[in-house]
């Protein structure tokens, strides 16, 4: 037994032997370069002391009075690492056949290890997206046959988990419903939205090239988007009713009324902001060309206050009114309104102001009432 164990010695696999004590006797290169500890510092040492197996304290002792087998261990580095071997152990017998102590011959596994600690994560991570998202995780070969179907998505569509593996999915569906994977089997990655069986689907198609550079897979996800357009189209809905009753709000806040033939008179209430007195200015003026008014009264009773850029525009609705051929007339101003007017230096002195919508409609029938005469008309009120 010797002799194989100096013969393995040279063997570029680690070869490390002890005795019942757990003492080390024999401890090789290729274990001192595995293993980060050199022979000489090895030899002698107790194996579960250089050696120690955090998840399996008694294996070295253990191992005294077991038959032949292989265990995958792993152990600290002096160097602060770890590496992980698969170990081959065969008891060692003194001349009476009792055991005398263990032979292990060791090889490097820590990038296997790690190999399959990282797909047992990346599988559980895509266990947990299709067994919790409403999606369907599917692949195919270099030839369009599925070898890969799950998702929680698939539970819409009457299809479960694999069913349709080993299946062409040219064969399945339809040609138009295909040419997304088409296009990735010629190497193309794709984001594509499509319908299948009347159902709005959100697609990915990413290929998978081999060796040669030629695509030989492809992975895909599909997203079923019925609900997330149903929700789309619920809140367009929603949007649009907003729009139509804020429409409706605008037009009460701000009625343009005809109060007598040919006169306009439009109510303002509450706080008149900027953007509020150019879309009254832009009703108005169509008002006035639509009827072919005379005079528009622009009633201010009901306005608590006007900012700086406010007073200004009410002044040019005056201004534009008057190009259009008709007289704009300002009523009912209050004392903040009309200190913001004054403040601004505003020029009213061309435009009629009155103290409320009563004084205004008398002058406007006073005023066609005089141009009715002057022309020798009858009185409006004899008509």
């Amino acid at each position: 037994m010797r002799e194989h164990v100096h013969t393995l010695a040279r063997s570029p696999l680690a070869v490390v032997e002890y005795g019942l004590d757990l003492a080390i006797t024999e401890w090789n290169e290729s274990a001192a370069r595995q293993l980060g500890v050199p022979r000489q510092e090895a030899v002698g040492r107790s194996i579960a002391e250089l050696l120690p197996t955090p998840e399996d304290e008694g294996v070295w002792r253990r191992l005294l009075d077991e038959d032949s087998g292989e265990r995958r261990l792993r152990h600290p580095r002096s160097d602060g690492g770890h590496v992980a071997c698969a170990w081959a152990h065969h008891r060692v017998l003194d001349p009476r056949g009792a055991s005398a102590g263990v032979l292990c011959i060791g090889r490097d596994v820590t990038s296997e290890v790690e190999a399959s600690r990282r797909n047992a994560e990346q599988q559980a991570i895509l266990r947990a997206l299709v067994d919790n998202l409403r999606i369907i995780v599917w692949a195919s070969d270099g030839r369009g046959v599925f070898t890969y179907l799950d998702g929680k998505g698939l539970s819409a569509t009457g299809v479960k988990p694999g069913q349709l593996v080993g299946r062409s999915v040219f064969d399945v569906y339809k040609e138009h419903e295909t040419e997304g994977l088409r296009r990735a089997l010629r190497g193309e990655q794709l984001h594509i939205i499509s319908e299948v069986n009347g159902k709005p689907l959100e697609n990915w198609f990413v290929p998978i090239e081999d060796e040669r550079g030629e695509v030989g897979a492809v992975v895909g996800i599909t997203l079923d988007l019925t609900e997330s357009r149903r929700a789309e189209l619920e809140l367009r809905d929603r949007l649009a009713l907003i729009e139509r009753q804020q429409l409706v709000i605008r037009q009460l806040s701000t009625p343009i009324l005809q109060v007598w033939n040919g006169v306009l008179a439009l109510p303002m209430i509450g706080v008149v902001d900027s953007a509020r007195t150019a879309e009254v200015m832009d009703s108005l003026l169509q008002a006035v060309v639509r009827i072919q008014a005379r005079f528009a009264l622009l009633d201010l009773t009901g306005v608590e206050a006007v900012d700086t850029k406010t007073a200004s525009y009410l002044v040019d609705l005056v201004r534009a009114i008057r190009l259009l051929g008709a007289e704009g007339i300002i009523t009912g101003i209050r004392p903040s309104v009309a200190q913001t007017v004054v403040s601004l230096g505003l020029d009213l002195a061309e435009i009629t102001t009155l103290s409320d919508l009563q004084a205004g409609l008398k002058h406007c029938i006073g005023r066609m009432v005089g141009e009715e005469r002057a022309r020798g008309g009858r009185p409006l009120r004899e008509r």
